[in-house]
């Protein structure tokens, strides 16, 4: 950074922090962990869909989210499964088995020095929301129903109103 003026030979030192840090650590710790979010996602989701063949892990298993801590020691891994609770708990059962192979593969993929360790959960948020649609959905039908019900009477006392104001 140049700077103009009687001190212009002077060079202003770089701190390391703020918008115009050329590469900053201070600015580049929050982006890590989300790009080795990033490329645990893929790594897992390609191990499930290709490379695991454990019987216990549905076919329908797919990666909604992955957490990693700040110092990159530990990733939560959160997997949907559609169907009965009881295929969702043997497909996590089989991930949790086999987090030692995914561990090794994303541990390929990345180019850090220590892999995170892998931990898996359930997402049961996609079943949360698929609810409250439901819910939304029936009381949205249940609220047109008495709307028709009561243009659908509306009309008739109007007719015998004004039918009665002519006579």
């Amino acid at each position: 950074m140049r700077r103009r003026g009687p001190d212009a030979g002077t060079r202003i030192p770089d701190r390391g922090v703020g918008p115009l840090s050329g590469g900053a650590v201070m600015g580049m710790r929050g982006h890590r962990p989300e790009r080795i979010a990033t490329i645990v996602r893929a790594v897992v989701s390609d191990a499930i869909a290709t490379k695991l063949s454990d019987p216990r892990i549905a076919p329908l298993a797919s990666v909604t989210r992955v957490e990693v801590s700040g110092d990159l020691e530990y990733a939560k891994v959160w997997i949907s499964v559609l169907g009965e609770e009881s295929i969702q708990r043997r497909t996590l059962a089989g991930l949790c088995s086999a987090a030692g192979y995914v561990q090794r593969l994303v541990g390929s993929e990345l180019s850090i020095r220590h892999c995170p360790k892998l931990s898996f959960h359930l997402d049961t948020s996609l079943k949360k929301a698929a609810e409250t649609i439901r819910l939304i959905n029936e009381a949205a039908a249940e609220a047109r129903r008495r709307v028709g019900e009561a243009e659908s009477s509306d009309p008739e006392d109007s007719m015998e109103a004004s039918s009665g104001e002519q006579a």
